[in-house]
């Protein structure tokens, strides 16, 4: 028998905001280098590069600049996307006419997840600025865009409602709700698929395919959302640290310019980093989401 809607959303919330935490944790470092990487392209040869000279430019605690925004972006992302994923798969249950109980489709899964990223949207732009600007502030002090670094979230919060006010906030929220809507509907749909075909090939339902097979569908839906939008990701962080020194162009603008001045290229700086880091954060991610949601009488394997 499913649960009440409202402790079915209460279940949602919770296991997104853990999945989220363990999202982070599992991921940080290879974040960091990320940003760094899309925000200053021509100051890193490649993620090794990028790794080492943030190693011996400000040490271990390099790699995990901006990780309490990053928590606070994951934890308050993926609690609104899974609650309202779980929310837009009830809509379009009724939208074509099944039973609030009924088993989805992979690609409806897959569009209740692309929905979902709207709401979640709302959420994860104020926080992942203060995240960006905060793992690329070195690199904007050394090379002279500003004269002094802001070291912590409460400086770099105070900064942005003293020169831009709340709406400051939501500098790059275009551009994460066009990242988001194709990109989740891919790393749903990818994960789904992957999950019924390891079901398929054991014989057993989704919720029964085990610890490994549940994170490596994670870990290739993570792998599928980055690779189709990733450019967008770039000229996301692009805009959302670059506006640290004034008024930032928008998305289209900002993406000719790196394409013209840059080249297409280094709209994928970054990209190695990020798959990498994929496979275990969202590995971690799906796993914590769907231990909650599982039935008593069928525990999950290894």
């Amino acid at each position: 028998m499913a649960p009440h809607p409202a402790v079915q959303a209460v279940i949602d919330l919770s296991a997104g905001a853990i999945g989220g935490a363990a999202c982070v944790f599992a991921g940080q470092p290879l974040d960091t280098a990320k940003v760094k990487m899309q925000t200053f392209p021509r100051m890193y040869r490649g993620f090794i590069h990028c790794l080492t000279c943030t190693y011996q430019q400000v040490g271990l605690r390099g790699f995990y600049q901006g990780t309490t925004p990053a928590l606070m972006a994951n934890i308050a992302e993926n609690s609104v996307l899974f609650m309202s994923y779980g929310f837009c798969q009830q809509v379009i249950r009724f939208t074509a006419g099944l039973h609030k109980d009924s088993v989805l489709s992979d690609v409806q899964r897959a569009c209740a997840g692309s929905v979902a990223s709207i709401f979640s949207s709302m959420v994860l732009c104020p926080t992942e600025l203060v995240k960006c600007r905060l793992q690329a502030m070195f690199e904007m002090e050394a090379s002279g865009k500003i004269a002094k670094s802001q070291n912590s979230v409460w400086s770099v919060v105070k900064f942005i409602i003293r020169n831009d006010g709340l709406p400051g906030f939501f500098q790059g929220l275009t551009t994460t709700i066009a990242r988001e809507v194709p990109g989740y509907f891919c790393f749903f749909g990818a994960y789904e698929l992957c999950r019924s075909m390891f079901a398929d090939y054991m014989r057993c339902s989704k919720d029964d395919i085990g610890v490994a097979a549940t994170m490596f569908s994670g870990g290739l839906g993570g792998a599928c959302l980055w690779t189709v939008v990733y450019p967008m990701d770039c000229v996301k962080s692009r805009i959302q640290v670059m506006s640290l020194t004034g008024k930032q162009a928008g998305f289209f603008k900002t993406f000719m310019a790196i394409a013209r001045a840059e080249g297409v290229r280094t709209l994928y700086s970054g990209l190695t980093p990020t798959l990498v880091r994929s496979f275990p954060a969202n590995g971690a991610l799906f796993l914590a989401y769907e231990v909650p949601h599982r039935q008593p009488k069928s525990p999950l394997i290894i």
